[in-house]
């Protein structure tokens, strides 16, 4: 499997660490012990400066000789470009323009620090390069849980971030719950709420990223939106039928194939969409995670057969395609939010939303 993780050639480390759990591809530090940021930033090799420097494109033209010297080209500054890179590689990134706010590796910790106050709280679980460095991401734990059920189901409450420092993008940071017993990502957004807040790369950045806690406010709202909405869902019963049903309206690739599952023409449909549904079924079916009393038979249950599918089914060809697709706008974030919304109709209005 390939990776895209940075490897530092001063260091001879991948730019990456994780808590307890296998790094990607057995690449990258593994620590026993949660790190305050200042520590994360180390473990991760994110302790380099991002500086940028005036475009200089060099010897363009030539001027004639002249008293006896060679011809020789003359040095152009390209006004208002400058190109990042990196302090301890000296490694190029892009051409920004005179706008563009570097937002230090540091800051992006610090913003995570804010959110919570103090050390308290907040656990940096994951964090990383890719590239040469320019794109880094970085999962921190907040403090307390949303519970399913009686409590053995229980979801942890993350925020993820990721910033650039090439150019492309802004910086986002996502509010994430993360189902424990089957590591499924339940991103969604709520009606006229979104999980995500994105701040530009321009001269405020750096005050809307120290004031970006207070946007995250967020996901305490969240939370208790969504334990609400999950245990509802826990008690609403939903038969094989119907959560195939589910499971077809969810995972549909288009409209050709949506009009044959709602004209009874299913078999019409392409192999490989088939085969996803009936993996996905299956998983609902026989996965641990799924015959527990919140899952098995429940709408509860039918959401995770979505997510779950995506995160503990579907082969990606490598952990970064997986990161890309779960949590940065990818294919399975997108399903998982269709899911999302399905089973919001279903629970008000039934089996009528899927006809």
């Amino acid at each position: 499997m390939g990776h895209n993780l940075n490897f530092n050639e001063n260091t001879g480390r991948y730019s990456f660490f994780s808590v307890q759990q296998k790094a990607w591809h057995g690449l990258g530090q593994i620590v026993s012990d949660y790190p305050t940021s200042e520590e994360a930033i180390k473990h991760a090799g994110l302790d380099y400066e991002v500086l940028k420097k005036p475009v200089i494109i060099k010897n363009v033209g030539t001027m004639g000789q002249h008293d006896g010297e060679p011809a020789r080209g003359i040095d152009i500054e390209i006004p208002e470009r400058f190109g990042t890179y990196r302090s301890d590689t000296n490694q190029a990134f892009d051409v920004v323009g005179k706008d563009y706010q570097i937002v230090q590796n540091r800051e992006a910790f610090s913003f995570f620090d804010a959110i919570v106050g103090g050390n308290d709280g907040i656990l940096y679980e994951t964090a990383g390069a890719l590239g040469r460095g320019e794109r880094i991401f970085i999962t921190a734990k907040l403090p307390d849980y949303i519970r399913v059920g009686s409590g053995d189901d229980v979801t942890e409450k993350y925020i993820f971030l990721t910033t650039s420092h090439d150019g492309s993008g802004s910086i986002t940071a996502a509010f994430t719950p993360i189902r424990i017993v089957c590591q499924n990502t339940l991103n969604a957004s709520l009606r006229q709420m979104s999980n995500v807040v994105r701040i530009k790369h321009t001269s405020g950045a750096k005050q809307r990223l120290e004031n970006a806690h207070k946007v995250m406010g967020v996901a305490d709202r969240f939370s208790s939106r969504l334990e609400d909405i999950f245990n509802h869902w826990a008690r609403v019963k939903v038969t094989d039928t119907e959560l195939r049903k589910i499971l077809e309206v969810a995972l549909c690739p288009n409209q050709a194939t949506l009009e044959n599952i709602k004209n009874g023409n299913a078999d019409e449909n392409s192999a490989i969409f088939k085969n996803t549904v009936e993996d996905a079924f299956a998983y609902a079916m026989v996965s641990d995670s799924q015959q527990m009393d919140t899952t098995k038979g429940t709408l509860f249950g039918a959401y995770n057969a979505v997510t779950g599918y995506f995160q503990n089914v579907r082969k990606y060809k490598n952990e970064e395609a997986k990161l890309q697709n779960i949590v940065l706008g990818g294919t399975a974030q997108a399903k998982g939010q269709k899911a999302f919304d399905l089973c919001t109709g279903f629970a008000e209005k039934g089996i009528a939303i899927l006809n």
